[in-house]
C-alpha cells in the first residue's frame, strides 16, 4: 500500500517552489531595509510558552495545538503561531539589554495548527513575521504596517484593504469589557458553547466569533473607541496622522479584535479584494502585545508585530492573475556526440559552474536532437555542441538559441569566451 501525504499539508515543487523564494527573498530585501533582523527559533516548544503567550480562551490553544508528551514527561508543542517564541528568546536572551532598541527582528518557517484544511489553509503552513520590541511609539506602528504593505504592492498585489482598530490601553479595556459582560449577558445563552465560555474570562473574544457573527447583539456591542481614554485616543489618533503620510489608505473597523489580555491601542488586518479569492480573505494580521514580555518572566516590554501565511499569499497572487517570473533558463547546455566528448564533458561542466554559470549536460545518453529538446526544455540560453571530431580538433560549437547563430571557437578558450558572452 503506497503512503500518502498527511491530510494538510503539501509538497511544494519545482516549478512552484521558486515562487515561494520569491516571497522570501523580498521579505529579506525589505526587512533588510527597514533595519530587522532574522531570528530562527526551535520548531517546537513546551506548551507551556503558548498557554501564557497565545492564551487559554484562544482556538488556536484549546482546539489547534500539536501537543505532546516526550520521553522526558514533559508537555511539548509544535509551534502554532512565532511571536510568543520570539518574544521567549527576546527574554532569555537578555535582548532588552542591547544597546540599539528598539529590537526589531523577523522570522520565517513553518507553524502547526490542527485545522480543517481549506484553500490556502493547512495544518502545516509557512509564516513570515516581524516583531519591533521595545518602543511604545505609534511611529512603529505605522512602520510595521508600512512594511507589510509594502511586501504585497512590491510583488505586484493591488486589491488589498487595511483595516485597523485601537484595543486601548488597560484602562480603557477594563471599562470596554464591562461593558461587553452587561451588553451580552442577558441573553448569552444564545450563544455558542465557546462564547458562553468567554463571557467572563475574555468577553473580547466574542467580537472574533465566526458561528455567531450575524447575531444581531453582535452588531449592537458598544465599541471600543466609546470607551478610550485621552491617552488611547491621542495614540490612535497619531496612528492614523502616520499611515495618511505614508499615503497608505485604511479603513476602522470597531470590530477588529485580538482578543488576548496583553494586546492594546494597535490592532489591523490585510485583506484581500480580489474576486474569486474566498470567504476568508485576511492576508496579514498584527498588533501590539505590550504585556506579552511580562507574562513570559521578562520586564516590561512594549512591543508589535505582524504574520503572515505564503501560502495565503500565494493565493492572493494567483486570484488577481499575477505571474511571477520564476525561470529565467540555464546559461548554457552541453551537448556531445560520441563517448570521447561524452566523457569529457563531465569537466567542462564543472569548468562552467565553477565559472559561475548555470548549466547541464544529458545523462541519458539521447540522440543529438533529444538533447536539443531537453535544452530548449530548461530554456538554455546557448548550447555548446562538442563531438569526437571537435574534441580531437581542439573545437567546440557554440549555438545561441535566440538568434540561431552558430560559432566554432577553440576548446581551450571555451570559458573565456563565454565570460565574454555574458558580459
Amino acid at each position: 500500500m503506497a503512503i500518502s501525504i498527511p491530510r494538510g499539508t503539501q509538497d511544494i515543487l519545482p516549478g512552484e517552489i521558486e515562487k515561494w523564494q520569491l516571497i522570501e527573498q523580498k521579505a529579506r530585501e525589505l526587512c533588510e531595509k527597514y533595519q530587522y533582523q532574522e531570528i530562527r527559533t526551535p520548531i517546537f516548544e513546551h506548551t507551556d510558552l503558548f498557554l501564557r503567550g497565545v492564551g487559554d480562551t484562544t482556538d488556536i490553544v484549546q482546539k489547534e495545538m500539536y501537543t505532546f508528551e516526550d520521553r522526558g514527561g514533559r508537555s511539548i508543542t509544535l509551534r502554532p503561531e512565532g511571536t510568543a517564541a520570539v518574544v521567549r528568546s527576546f527574554v532569555e536572551k537578555k535582548m532588552f539589554g542591547y544597546a540599539n532598541q528598539p529590537v526589531k527582528l523577523y522570522y520565517m518557517g513553518p507553524m502547526f495548527r490542527y485545522e480543517r484544511p481549506q484553500a490556502g489553509r493547512f495544518r502545516q503552513f509557512v509564516q513570515f513575521g516581524i516583531e519591533a520590541l521595545g518602543s511604545n511609539d505609534p511611529a512603529i506602528d505605522a512602520e510595521v504596517i508600512s512594511l507589510a504593505m509594502n511586501l504585497y504592492k512590491e510583488m505586484g498585489l493591488r486589491k488589498l484593504k487595511l483595516i485597523i482598530n485601537s484595543l486601548g490601553d488597560k484602562e480603557s479595556r477594563t471599562a470596554h469589557r464591562e461593558a461587553l459582560v452587561n451588553h451580552f449577558k442577558p441573553r448569552i445563552g444564545e450563544f455558542c458553547h465557546d462564547c458562553q465560555n468567554r463571557l467572563e474570562k475574555n468577553p473580547l473574544r466574542i467580537l472574533d466569533c465566526k458561528q455567531d457573527r450575524d447575531h444581531e447583539l453582535m452588531k449592537s456591542a458598544p465599541s471600543i473607541l466609546e470607551y478610550l481614554n485621552d491617552y488611547s485616543k491621542a495614540y490612535f489618533e497619531k496612528l492614523q496622522k502616520y499611515l495618511t503620510q505614508l499615503d497608505i489608505p485604511f479603513e476602522v473597523d470597531t470590530n477588529l479584535v485580538r482578543g488576548l489580555d496583553y494586546y492594546n491601542h494597535t490592532a489591523f488586518e490585510i485583506m484581500s479584494n480580489a474576486e474569486g479569492f474566498g470567504a476568508i480573505t485576511t492576508l496579514c494580521g498584527g498588533g501590539r502585545y505590550n504585556g506579552l514580555a511580562e507574562e513570559i518572566g521578562g520586564p516590561e516590554t512594549p512591543g508589535i508585530g505582524f504574520a503572515l501565511s505564503i501560502e495565503r499569499f500565494i493565493a492572493a497572487l494567483k486570484a488577481e492573475g499575477i505571474e511571477l517570473e520564476i525561470n529565467e533558463g540555464i546559461d548554457c547546455y552541453l551537448a556531445s556526440l560520441g563517448d570521447e566528448a561524452k566523457d569529457y564533458t563531465v569537466s567542462l561542466l564543472q569548468q562552467l559552474r565553477l565559472a559561475g554559470f548555470s548549466a547541464e549536460r544529458d545523462y541519458l545518453d539521447r540522440k543529438i536532437k533529444a538533447q536539443f529538446k531537453a535544452a530548449d526544455r530548461l530554456k538554455a540560453k546557448y548550447v555548446a555542441i562538442l563531438g569526437d571530431d571537435e574534441l580531437k580538433n581542439n573545437k567546440i560549437n557554440v549555438k545561441n538559441m535566440a538568434t540561431g547563430e552558430q560559432e566554432e571557437i577553440a576548446l581551450e578558450s571555451f570559458i573565456q569566451y563565454f565570460q565574454g558572452l555574458k558580459q
